[in-house]
């Protein structure tokens, strides 16, 4: 399963990625990075085709957040992207913009259900 991790055709996307993320990712980050929850945490991390927003090897748990991008013509993609990644044996956890916004408690205490 190695050779489908940080594929080097992704890499220029995925550093891309990190300087333009959301505040919602920045936030987020914030609270996952350096074992803060007791796991490492990688951020635009890429799987086969795709760059995921946070992804915990250890527990092989992915973690999205969706924006107003993510309306009704994406969701068809998101759910074909989620399959494929399940398909592998990870988990995907989304989350809104707004859940971060107003709610970031609630979603850590949802990420640690999942790292439990």
């Amino acid at each position: 399963m190695r050779g489908i991790h940080n594929l080097k055709n992704k890499k220029a996307i995925r550093k891309r990625l990190r300087k333009s993320s959301t505040p919602q990712e920045v936030i987020l980050w914030s609270r996952l990075r350096r074992n803060q929850l007791g796991y490492k945490f990688r951020r635009q991390h890429s799987i086969g085709r795709y760059i995921v927003d946070f992804y915990c090897p250890e527990k092989k748990l992915i973690i999205e957040i969706d924006g107003s991008q993510h309306i009704e013509t994406q969701k068809e993609y998101d759910e074909q992207r989620d399959e494929y990644l399940k398909s592998l044996g990870f988990t995907v956890l989304r989350f809104w913009d707004n859940d971060v916004n107003n709610n970031l408690d609630g979603v850590l205490m949802k990420i640690l259900e999942h790292l439990k």
